[in-house]
């Protein structure tokens, strides 16, 4: 009788975790994987812009998104700077598209 107690409470439990994982996947939301690649793109972004001499990673926000899309956001001193924050994201391995919401600010 425990035996069977035990085997239909892993089934539900199972059951659960299926049906919890294919919930996140529907509603588009990131799984840890994604999450962690993203997070690791931003970060090889930011450094690679703090060691630019034309940018200024204090100044410059990065969020990457799904399918390796980075949004860059933020205020730099000119136009130059603008344009080189987006072709350092764009280096960066993994990231497609960059969209530059940078503003220039002097």
């Amino acid at each position: 009788m425990k035996t069977m107690k035990k085997s239909l409470f892993a089934l539900m439990l199972g059951t659960a975790v299926v049906l919890t994982a294919g919930c996140s996947v529907a509603n588009k939301q990131e799984t840890l994987g994604q999450y962690v690649d993203g997070t690791a793109v931003t970060a090889e972004i930011k450094a690679k812009l703090l060691n630019d001499p034309q940018t200024s990673a204090l100044n410059i926000n990065v969020k990457t998104m799904d399918g390796g899309v980075v949004q860059l956001s933020g205020f730099v001193k000119t136009e130059t700077a603008k344009q080189q924050a987006g072709d350092v994201a764009l280096s960066v391995k993994g990231v497609t598209r960059v969209i530059n919401d940078v503003i220039v600010s002097p």
